[in-house]
């Protein structure tokens, strides 16, 4: 059944119980609509626990998993998915063969709506709740943290829909009652972003320091703190510059991936034998696939969503619903990640080199029923040895499976940083005088080298001898210069975030950087199809790599911009006149509505 914006925007309060790391809280649906709910301090804490509560959700989680990373290289459906014929089958199927109907299942807003409604409750009544003076105990700093809070968890659901969508409805006023207006209209995706960074700048002075809690506490990366923050804003300028090939947000996403690397320097308390200590404090790879993915709430980590029972890790990448446990979820890792390469500076459809932790600590065995499934967020056992023979086939039991969905960690910003400064490289010095070629030439090999070396700590640390990462080899594996450079850190990126929801988004980056004409100052509605741009070839090509014989006729479909995105939930088409279908999509929504 298809969950209508136009009607869940209202209900912002369902009851939810929320993760079992936090205090349980099981809120009722009339509660935040009695006005004698907003009395006290701990009113405010209870519905700001209850936005991330339904961050948590199984809802949105899959739509994490779908939207970030099926559409990319790393996924296919498993074998038990495709024999099957129930809606979450149907919908994979038909975003793999890039033919979405605007009725699939992942083509839906409403669980993302529902925590800005949530966010956007708490804005509005915990400000009146100060402003008044309800509560003495509820101070000015109290208000600020929560308002700074909500306001980042708003930024973070715009960020993912109009990555997913493109084009939606910005909605900051707090929807309480059925009565109020919900004439829905979308913004275009650049002023959508703008006002996240606005609500962003405003939260990062008065945010939470994750200074204040003790590693291992889940509150210091499970709430959107200062380092959350300066992430999601590099985050968003990394991928506004690359659609708008804006140079000064590139230097933005510097600046803020700085501001992280800073911070978790001076939080880092020395206890072990760090990877590359003390400049970037990481965990040593025996330690690394333990601290992220089974004791979880790492130190290195800096925002995750907390999770008890997540089903939809469980279901999607673990088991397959109503099969027996050892059964591959709904989605299988491609092909790609079926053999090692020789050396990390080899080319080619091998992701992993034959020393890197990470395979043994992404994938399971390839042997059995578990042929390419993920082990990342799913095995409890730590590895112990860098082996492709560690890759033991025991997972985490059905019962009591229990997960974050980590959103930010330092490697990825890390990575961030390198990509934008890739990307600052001015590589044009045709007709400059030969002495101002050399200071231009001499910049663009600082800023490659300087990206270079931070893709080298994230490499060095996954590794267990010598054979790393080598700047003297660059030339030879064509991985010199900035587009080299650039297809190096990607590379580096699916090495290390594979399946934790950030490969597609890498892609979509990749693809907006070598194209010309998009038009991020408008909907796709009011465009029109014969003006979109054409997707770029190279990135096509990765997309579709894993894919088999299908990979040709997905390729082939997906000519231009719109074909990235998914369609505008039918449902809300159909009842909101305000709201314009992608246009490549548009036919059975109109025919529908009219």
């Amino acid at each position: 059944m298809i969950t209508k914006l136009y009607n869940i925007i209202c209900a912002g309060c369902v009851a939810v119980a929320f993760s079992s790391c936090m205090d349980t809280i099981i809120l009722p649906d009339d509660k935040t609509v009695d006005e004698d709910f907003w009395k006290s301090k701990s009113d405010v804490a209870l519905m700001v626990n209850g936005a991330y509560a339904a961050m948590s959700t199984e809802d949105v989680i899959s739509r994490l998993i779908v939207w970030g990373d099926f559409r990319s290289d790393e996924y296919v459906q498993s074998d038990e998915s495709t024999a099957n014929s129930d809606a979450t089958a149907t919908a994979l199927s038909e975003i793999a063969l890039a033919n979405i109907q605007v009725t699939n299942k992942f083509a839906t807003w409403s669980a993302f709506y529902t925590v800005i409604n949530r966010c956007n409750i708490v804005l509005e009544k915990a400000a009146e709740m100060y402003t008044n003076g309800v509560d003495p105990n509820y101070t000015e700093g109290d208000y600020l943290a929560d308002r700074s809070q909500m306001l980042a968890l708003r930024s973070l659901c715009y960020f993912y829909l109009v990555r997913a969508f493109r084009d939606v409805p910005y909605i900051d006023v707090a929807y309480m009652n059925s009565s109020q207006d919900r004439d829905f209209v979308q913004l275009s995706p650049a002023e959508v972003l703008q006002r996240c960074i606005e609500s962003l700048q405003e939260a990062a002075p008065n945010a939470l320091s994750s200074r204040s809690y003790q590693v291992g506490m889940w509150r210091r990366v499970g709430w959107m703190t200062q380092d959350a923050i300066y992430s999601l804003l590099a985050d968003i300028y990394l991928w506004r510059a690359s659609v708008m090939h804006n140079p000064a947000d590139y230097q933005q996403c510097v600046n803020y991936c700085n501001l992280v690397i800073q911070s978790k320097k001076e939080q880092h308390v020395l206890k072990r034998t760090e990877a590359v200590a003390p400049d970037y404090p990481l965990a040593e790879w025996k330690e690394m696939y333990g601290d992220l993915f089974v004791t979880q709430n790492a130190e290195e980590s800096i925002y995750e969503i907390q999770n008890t029972n997540n089903t939809a890790v469980l279901t999607y990448l673990y088991k397959y619903t109503g099969k027996d446990a050892a059964q591959a979820g709904y989605m299988a890792a491609t092909g790609i990640f079926n053999a090692v390469a020789a050396n990390p500076n080899t080319k080619g459809m091998q992701v992993f080199p034959t020393n890197d932790i990470r395979y043994a600590a992404s994938l399971f065995s390839n042997t059995g029923v578990e042929t390419f499934a993920v082990r990342k967020m799913i095995s409890q056992n730590v590895l112990t040895q860098n082996k492709q023979e560690s890759r033991a086939t025991a997972g985490r039991s059905a019962s009591g499976f229990n997960q974050n969905w980590i959103v930010y960690r330092l490697t990825d910003v890390i990575l961030m940083k390198a990509e934008a400064l890739v990307q600052q490289v001015d590589t044009a010095t045709f007709g400059l005088p030969e002495d101002e070629k050399k200071v231009k030439d001499s910049i663009a090999t600082a800023r490659l080298k300087e990206a270079f070396d931070l893709v080298a700590v994230v490499s060095k640390r996954a590794t267990t001898d010598d054979q790393v990462l080598d700047w003297s080899k660059l030339k030879s594996t064509n991985h010199d210069g900035r587009d080299g450079m650039e297809l190096l850190v990607m590379e580096e990126r699916l090495r290390e975030l594979c399946f934790e929801g950030k490969r597609w988004f890498d892609l979509l980056r990749y693809n907006y950087r070598h194209i010309e004409g998009v038009n991020y100052n408008a909907i796709l509605g009011n465009i029109g199809e014969a003006a979109l741009p054409a997707n770029y070839e190279p990135m096509l090509s990765l997309m579709v790599r894993g894919r088999g014989t299908s990979g040709d006729g997905v390729k082939a479909k997906m000519t231009n911009e719109a074909y990235l995105y998914m369609p505008i939930p039918n449902a809300d088409v159909i009842l909101a006149p305000g709201l314009k279908q992608n246009p490549v999509y548009s036919s059975s929504s109109e025919y529908e509505r009219n």
